[in-house]
């Protein structure tokens, strides 16, 4: 490789929000680029004007930005191989196209659509297949079959064309990918694909072969629909004399099933998002979820994802940005698809919440709090934060495990009442009351040695009393330890809650 610089790219064209996919194939490239101390480049593919979307760029950079997927050139950033847009390079396509018709590597047709169309019907009615390929292209409208003359002609005159490759004849085209290893294909099943339309811009195909030349890019690794494409584009460096990048093509993220690849309308129908940040659509005005506001940290998402395709070789499944710079490599990226699974992103959530600083969850639960109309002190808040946070995965779940800290039961849970409340509750409850207002230090440790000393020299069965002290004081049989709960809330609260619990339950006949 005489390449002196690892230079990636990642390429979006700005029709939409990002696909996890696309997230993912960016994801590679930086980590390659990071590893090997190259350069990640943005660029926007935005030379199909007819499927360009009001503000899906910006929605990439924004996306981008919260992943932690940092680019060294792009259009903001700048680099010296710009412009990072491609429909602000359109003056440079029509040269290169006319370079390859220069070489013979490639010819101007004029065949307009219904031409091809009427062909097309009658190789339908023969039961045939049309493609504008090796075989057919001599029985055509183009400059192979017209004279010079006649081509120059037509094109003066103004009448529409297209620039197509000359695909060799019967030649078989050797490729090497890093995942896929050595591919072979032969030239005649592939068709003429057209590089240039007369309204001067530039198809895919051309537009990404220069871009990827000028801009020196060193490796391209980029998602396995563009396999099909490969061929071409290999031949299309051969044909301009440059060398080939080093190619690399992911694995399909699949849906949960495996059957095909991940859609939007999966996450719809299964419950979970497939682009990173919400996305509203300008035209239909829908919403579609995203992993931002569904409550996910970034570092998890982006955890999740480099999982779905690659693997460390070892048993490890949590990681940071840096540990994944440290770990990854091509080489141990799969052929086959991986199947997206939601409860495994909802684990990884999960481990990134519960390691994060109860202070920081608290940060971000607040506002749940206030609007449930509930004023807390911070403090209490992370102390009761930290009791409860292995029971959740998302940090919109915490309210619902932790609300009985700050609110007195409203009610009570009727099967636990059935269930718990027994006839000789009231009074050992009414007893429990008494113990519990002569106790001085009222830390978790102190009152539960208290507690549990009485109901042993009182042979009271433990999970009686327990049941019961829970359900007066939380309103159901949940939360985490009791005596942790009874000295966050403190002496007199408990002793409230269990004067009302008392009152609302009364004695059981």
């Amino acid at each position: 490789m005489s390449h002196k610089e690892i230079r990636v790219r990642f390429a979006p064209s700005p029709t939409g929000p990002l696909h996890i996919g696309g997230v993912r194939t960016a994801l590679y490239n930086y980590l390659f680029a990071k590893k090997n101390g190259g350069k990640m480049i943005l660029r926007i593919e935005d030379t199909d004007q007819t499927r360009f979307v009001e503000g899906a760029e910006k929605y990439i950079n924004e996306a981008f930005k919260w992943c932690g997927v940092e680019f060294d050139e792009s259009i903001g950033k700048g680099g010296k191989y710009g412009p990072y847009k491609q429909s602000e390079r359109k003056h440079l396509y029509k040269d290169y196209a006319q370079q390859l018709i220069a070489k013979g590597k490639a010819y101007y047709a004029f065949d307009t659509a219904e031409d091809l169309n009427e062909i097309r019907n009658s190789f339908e009615a023969e039961k045939k297949t049309f493609v504008y390929n090796a075989a057919e292209r001599s029985k055509l409208n183009n400059s192979l079959t017209l004279s010079e003359e006649e081509t120059k002609q037509l094109i003066s005159s103004g009448k529409e064309y297209v620039i197509r490759f000359k695909m060799p004849e019967n030649e078989v085209v050797v490729m090497e990918d890093i995942i896929r290893g050595r591919v072979e294909v032969n030239t005649s099943v592939l068709d003429d694909k057209i590089l240039f339309k007369s309204d001067g811009m530039p198809t895919y195909h051309l537009a990404n072969i220069v871009d990827d030349h000028l801009m020196e890019i060193s490796h391209v690794i980029r998602g396995e629909e563009w396999l099909p494409s490969l061929p071409l584009h290999v031949l299309l460096y051969d044909a301009f004399e440059w060398e080939r990048p080093v190619f690399a093509h992911l694995p399909l993220l699949l849906k949960p099933d495996g059957n095909g690849k991940l859609s939007k309308r999966d996450g719809d129908r299964l419950g979970f998002p497939v682009f990173p940040l919400q996305w509203k659509d300008p035209k239909s005005g829908e919403t579609s979820r995203g992993y931002r506001e569904d409550g996910y940290f970034p570092q998890a998402f982006i955890n999740m994802l480099a999982l779905l395709g690659w693997n460390p070789g070892d048993e490890r499944e949590l990681f940071s940005m840096d540990e994944l710079i440290e770990a990854f490599s091509l080489e141990r990226v799969g052929k086959s698809g991986s199947k997206f699974d939601q409860e495994k992103a909802k684990w990884f959530n999960h481990q990134y919440l519960i390691k994060q600083d109860d202070e920081f969850l608290a940060n971000k639960l607040m506002p749940i709090v206030i609007k449930n109309g509930v004023l807390a002190e911070k403090e209490q808040l992370t102390k009761a934060i930290s009791l409860v946070k292995e029971r959740v995965s998302f940090v919109s779940e915490l309210w619902d495990q932790l609300d009985f800290f700050f609110k007195r039961p409203q009610e009570y849970d009727e099967k636990a009442v059935k269930k718990r409340w027994k006839a000789a509750s009231y009074d050992i409850l009414l007893e429990l009351k008494e113990l519990l207002e002569n106790v001085s230090d009222f830390t978790s440790e102190n009152t539960e040695t208290v507690v549990k000393q009485w109901i042993e020299e009182k042979e009271y069965g433990m999970g009686a009393v327990m049941n019961a002290f829970r359900l007066l004081v939380v309103g159901a049989l949940k939360g985490p330890h009791l005596f942790d709960i009874i000295e966050l809330i403190g002496q007199e609260e408990t002793l409230e809650r269990i004067d009302q619990g008392l009152h609302e339950l009364g004695r059981k006949e």
